[in-house]
């Protein structure tokens, strides 16, 4: 199993939320940039970054897109990018997957996937009390598996799926959604997302068949390290 580190960005700083709530937030850092590149030189071969403004107003922030292109570890991005032209920006960031959610519950997902690519999307499917949110996590949402069904459709092969209860919680993963999600999406690729506290956390995503799995808050307060993580995994 692949562990990804997550950097969460808001304001131009490294952060992170508790269960999506923007009142609720950690600072772990002036400079996303090194912290990115401080996982790459940790061991890890792919980041997960988030623009966490940007998921929230649906503008991408053009300073963290161009900052991004001087890291030096590959990461994956995430946050406001809900047109095909935002994810070209993303990619001229040098982003080597694009990470969606709210425009693949919209009426224009069709479109958007068409023009950006399914092999190149990764597909947020963040869920509170069964339904997939977006917009930020601050929508109504649809039903959990409905909106599996509607984003395998598609073709996209990648789903990250976070539990909202669970995230930044270090409270241990939602056992419960994952399950689903693994039987729903079949053989396609599953990051799992969200609650990760314990090293034993990971044994039993592995054991559930996640292929990958994010991990923010415990890596930053020090539950563990990437290197522990990475040898636990087997990744």
């Amino acid at each position: 199993m692949q562990v990804i580190p997550a950097v969460d960005v808001l304001d131009g700083r490294a952060v992170r939320l508790l269960q999506g709530d923007y009142d609720a937030v950690t600072r772990y850092g002036d400079d996303p940039f090194s912290v990115i590149d401080r996982w790459g030189d940790e061991g890890a071969d792919l980041v997960h970054v988030v623009d966490l403004g940007g998921a929230r107003t649906g503008r991408p922030d053009g300073a963290l897109y161009e900052g991004l292109r001087g890291v030096r570890v590959s990461f994956q991005l995430g946050g406001g990018i809900r047109t095909a032209d935002a994810a070209a920006s993303a990619r001229d960031a040098g982003a080597s997957g694009i990470v969606a959610g709210s425009v693949l519950l919209g009426e224009d997902a069709a479109s958007f996937v068409s023009a950006v690519g399914a092999e190149s999307i990764v597909a947020a499917v963040d869920v509170r009390g069964g339904r997939a949110r977006g917009s930020g996590w601050l929508d109504e949402g649809r039903p959990f598996e409905e909106a599996v069904a509607r984003i395998l459709g598609f073709g996209v092969g990648t789903f990250l799926v976070t539990g909202i209860e669970t995230d930044g919680a270090m409270t241990g993963p939602d056992l419960e959604l994952l399950t689903l999600a693994r039987t729903a999406i079949g053989s396609q690729r599953l990051i799992a997302s969200g609650g990760v506290g314990t090293l034993d956390d990971l044994d039993t995503l592995v054991a559930l068949g996640a292929d990958a799995v994010i991990i923010g808050r415990a890596l930053y307060e020090r539950r563990f390290t990437l290197g522990e993580a990475i040898r636990r995994s087997g990744g």
